[in-house]
């Protein structure tokens, strides 16, 4: 299977898009070049991303940035116990008329920060499943189209317990990448310092709109891939899955639950766009293994024997990988 002409051009023109918003994106984010890379990927995967990391780490800033870059409409919804899924979804209401009619709710937008997603409780975090999956909102039995591109790009700060709900696993498979902000280096610190100490701002250009990005997303799916690149990523998903055929020991020893097929899906998705932004147009196993941590590391749960003996989800997936 070859790439036409025309699809050589396309992939050459993301690349090129992908640079020029690594370099606005840089006007106002220090470092986290990786972060950067993950959420842009999910972008063109048409994938959602949660942003795991300390307070301070300019994760809802790093949104901000990127919804700037990217010329769409843009909400925030600051997640809170009171919070209600009609807060998101938007409510039917009477008109003067006495007549029933829907307001819309933030999430009808094209990027949508769920800043703090796991400080509501569990009923107002499932407002989000058929909007994420479905592309769509049912309201009073009536279902509403979401505008696309569309994407959740979600915050959760991992130390605070208190005030907290743990995202149910249905939530957290609807999510391509879980992406984990480390603090910056003595450099970059540095510079965020002085970049962030006076009172410049600096302007984010448009660098591309939501039909260029839709585009890009149809391309990225045409991108073919070599049967033995699929083959690793499904066996490596396979080998996640305790008491199974195909089951590592490490999975059968200190694994509770393994990924899904979802997280298939979406290492080979992500692969070939991997591949696409580093300007190759096939993409092989080490692009499986460049998103395979964010797209397995909510994907999996370690069993009581992990814990005691101090293996985090990070270390078994370089094992596995």
């Amino acid at each position: 299977m070859e790439i036409f002409e025309t699809e050589v051009k396309a992939a050459d023109a993301l690349h090129e898009a992908y640079s020029k918003l690594k370099k606005e994106i840089s006007k106002v984010i220090i470092g986290q070049e990786e972060v950067v890379r993950l959420v842009l990927t999910s972008v063109f995967c048409q994938g959602h991303s949660l942003l795991v990391g300390v307070p301070g780490l300019a994760k809802t800033l790093l949104i901000h940035t990127i919804s700037s870059a990217l010329n769409l409409k843009f909400n925030r919804i600051q997640f809170t116990p009171d919070l209600m899924p009609s807060d998101i979804l938007g409510a039917e209401t009477l008109d003067k008329d006495r007549n029933f009619q829907f307001i819309l709710g933030p999430i009808f937008s094209n990027i949508i920060l769920a800043d703090e997603i796991n400080r509501t409780p569990p009923k107002t975090q499932a407002a989000l499943l058929e909007a994420m999956q479905e592309y769509s909102v049912t309201v009073a039995g009536k279902r509403y189209e979401l505008a696309k591109p569309f994407f959740v790009l979600a915050t959760q700060n991992p130390i605070e317990q208190e005030g907290t709900y743990p995202l149910p696993e249905a939530q957290l498979d609807r999510f391509m990448f879980n992406i984990w902000l480390d603090y910056p280096s003595y450099q970059s610190e540095l510079d965020i310092v002085k970049a962030t100490t006076t009172d410049e701002m600096p302007k984010i250009n448009h660098v591309l709109n939501g039909e260029e990005i839709i585009a890009f997303q149809h391309l990225v799916r045409k991108v073919p891939v070599a049967d033995n690149v699929i083959e690793y990523a499904v066996q490596l998903v396979q080998k996640t899955r305790p008491q199974t055929k195909k089951s590592s020991d490490l999975a059968n020893d200190y694994l509770e639950w393994g990924a899904g097929p979802r997280a298939s899906q979406f290492l080979v998705i992500g692969a070939k766009c991997n591949a696409l932004i580093e300007g190759k147009y096939s993409p092989d196993i080490e692009d499986i293994k460049a998103v395979a941590m964010p797209v397995l590391r909510h994907r999996i749960v370690r069993n009581f024997k992990a814990e005691a003996e101090g293996l985090t989800v990070e270390s078994i997936i370089e094992q596995l990988l």
